[in-house]
């Protein structure tokens, strides 16, 4: 049965927006979540930051201490609430943002998203790279992180169902990148991507081979 992309979306958003007071809970629990955080020191952010949906602040804090400002954007305000009690720094600024209908006002060093590849629908990918091509300055990189293939089959539209600590259900998208086909998706999207696995994660830099910035 075909997957009504926009009713999935609007439902993934009405899904971070319930789960935001249980959102920090997946970190507290799992050990190889606060290692994967520290991934941030060995990655080249620099300059001018725009963190794409930054959630409830769990990566903006170790950005901030590696960039000279941080634009977080979320499409949730209960998240964005949670992640500016967290992240005490006059170089940090929150918006409330649907990237999926939304274009960067200008350009940064580096865009950085975590956990947030994997929900974006394969027919919107293109555009979603365009978005980030828009935000990123000359030489700018973009810097990703996700889950791996290892966790489910991919799907065209995977259609997850997450249920909240109040029995109420939801669907997402939930797409499970392999790193090799990622990068060989974002050369014919005009990316150069490196993209590593550590352990069940992947790590990704990439840049726009032939963009023109104006």
């Amino acid at each position: 049965m075909a997957v009504n992309e926009d009713a999935l979306l609007t439902e993934q958003m009405a899904y971070y927006r319930a789960r935001a007071p249980e959102y920090d809970r997946v970190y507290a629990e799992r050990e190889d979540l606060r290692e994967l955080l520290t991934v941030v020191d060995d990655l080249p952010i620099a300059g001018d930051v725009l963190e794409l949906a930054c959630g409830t602040g769990q990566w903006t804090g170790a950005l901030a201490a590696r960039a000279s400002s941080v634009t977080a954007v979320d499409a949730s305000p209960e998240v964005l609430g949670i992640a500016q009690a967290r992240t005490a720094s006059a170089d940090v600024r929150f918006e409330r943002v649907d990237v999926f209908n939304w274009q960067p006002p200008r350009r940064y060093d580096t865009v950085f998203f975590a956990f947030w590849l994997s929900h974006v629908p394969p027919s919107r990918l293109g555009d979603f790279w365009n978005t980030v091509a828009a935000a990123l300055a000359p030489h700018g990189k973009a810097i990703f992180i996700d889950e791996g293939p290892s966790a489910a089959a991919r799907e065209d539209v995977a259609a997850e169902v997450r249920r909240l600590d109040d029995g109420s259900e939801y669907r997402i998208v939930k797409v499970f990148h392999d790193p090799e086909e990622l990068t060989g998706e974002l050369a014919e999207l005009g990316w150069s991507a490196d993209i590593r696995t550590r352990e069940e994660f992947f790590v990704g830099i990439a840049e726009p081979r032939s963009a023109t910035f104006t």
